[in-house]
């Protein structure tokens, strides 16, 4: 799988336990939605890697204690420590579409309804339950909330987005 056709949901952390496990930080907005996963891939070394989930039991805050098969020793797990997880986009659950969107425009143009053209989206910084775009206007960061109603209009051909920001919020930063 490439990493254009996969969506970023996490995070390995840490250890969990002594026996191979690992605690991977989901960066979604509903971790609940994921729990019937049988697989994720792990970017390592560039190259995006699958790992087939033998356990998946969800604790608090967006962690997820996991064990993959064929790894069984706590020197073997400590391997795949800060090795981001991703899975195929087309399982990307619905109320992370939002947020998968934002990834898939990265470059394009921004337009806002009343203040017109304010950059181009660099980044998206998946913050759990606040996501932002991460909009450059000539060296200004302009960051905005990332919900359903901001886009209004996305055109892949000319690759340029329309969003109806928050009123006031553009003037904070470009005054």
């Amino acid at each position: 799988m490439h990493l254009s056709e996969s969506s970023y949901i996490g995070q390995i952390v840490k250890l969990h336990g002594y026996k191979g496990g690992v605690s991977l930080y989901m960066d979604v907005s509903n971790p609940k939605s994921y729990t019937h996963l049988k697989s994720v891939f792990l970017e390592i070394d560039g190259i995006l890697t699958p790992f087939f989930i033998s356990d998946f039991k969800l604790k608090n805050k967006g962690f997820v204690a996991l064990h993959f098969e064929g790894v069984d020793s706590e020197e073997s797990a400590k391997k795949l420590i800060k090795k981001k997880a991703y899975i195929p986009s087309e399982s990307l659950q619905v109320v992370d579409e939002t947020r998968f969107l934002g990834h898939v425009l990265i470059g394009y143009k921004v337009f806002d309804e009343v203040k017109g053209d304010i950059g181009v989206l660099v980044e998206v910084l998946e913050q759990k339950g606040n996501p932002l775009y991460v909009i450059d206007k000539e060296g200004v960061e302009i960051l905005l909330p990332v919900y359903e109603e901001l886009l209004t209009s996305v055109d892949d051909e000319k690759k340029q987005i329309v969003v109806k920001a928050p009123e006031g919020l553009i003037d904070l930063y470009l005054e």
